[in-house]
């Protein structure tokens, strides 16, 4: 490439001008500068001119490059290389470019109004505070509590009191009634006497 390379007088000195993209940005999120520089500085090194810049970060694609076509048509005037990326992005987007309108395009989208959608009616919208209470929130507030029915809580009152003495009376009832029988028990067996007592009276016999 470097047999043809045309050298470009500076004045002082000849210089074999390529038209390059210079690195800028940091980790992950590169910017390109297009410099028009001497083929035997370094990438990043000393330029002669910019021409343009190219930001692969945008969303839009036609939207990351921009040119300056009139300083472009200078430098390749005079006979300076394009690389091949450079190539690519002025055969899209130079004076004659196949995606110039879809450029123009991008860019005015890219600079117009952002559109923000409507997100509806809220769910709750908390009142301000000194806001006027409506007049019905305010009767409500104020209105009396029902009355308690007293004669109800009576009648549970002496139900509950009837049941508890129903249950001591049966409870006492029937001990009366276990009493009674053990006593029975006893009687019959003093009038018939010990069985063993008895037995050793028919043996002694």
């Amino acid at each position: 490439m470097a047999g043809l390379e045309s050298y470009v007088d500076l004045g002082d000195k000849a210089v074999a001008v390529r038209i390059r993209m210079k690195k800028l940005g940091r980790k992950h999120q590169p910017f390109f500068r297009i410099c028009a520089v001497d083929s035997r500085a370094p990438r990043d090194g000393r330029v002669l001119e910019e021409l343009g810049t190219y930001d692969p970060m945008i969303s839009e694609t036609d939207a990351r490059a921009e040119l300056n076509h009139d300083r472009f048509s200078y430098w390749l005037g005079v006979g300076a290389q394009m690389s091949d990326k450079v190539k690519v992005l002025f055969k899209k987007y130079g004076p004659e470019g196949t995606h110039v309108a879809a450029r123009d395009a991008a860019l005015a989208a890219r600079t117009g109004p952002r559109v923000i959608p409507a997100f509806g009616t809220p769910a709750y919208v908390p009142e301000p505070e000194g806001a006027e209470v409506p007049a019905e929130a305010t009767k409500e507030a104020e209105a009396p509590a029902a009355p308690v029915d007293e004669s109800a809580a009576e009648k549970k009152e002496v139900s509950v009191e009837s049941g508890t003495a129903e249950s001591k009376a049966t409870k006492s009832e029937t001990a009366e009634t276990t009493e009674a029988a053990a006593s029975a028990a006893e009687e019959e067996v003093a009038a018939e006497g010990d069985p063993a007592a008895k037995a050793k009276e028919d043996k002694s016999e």
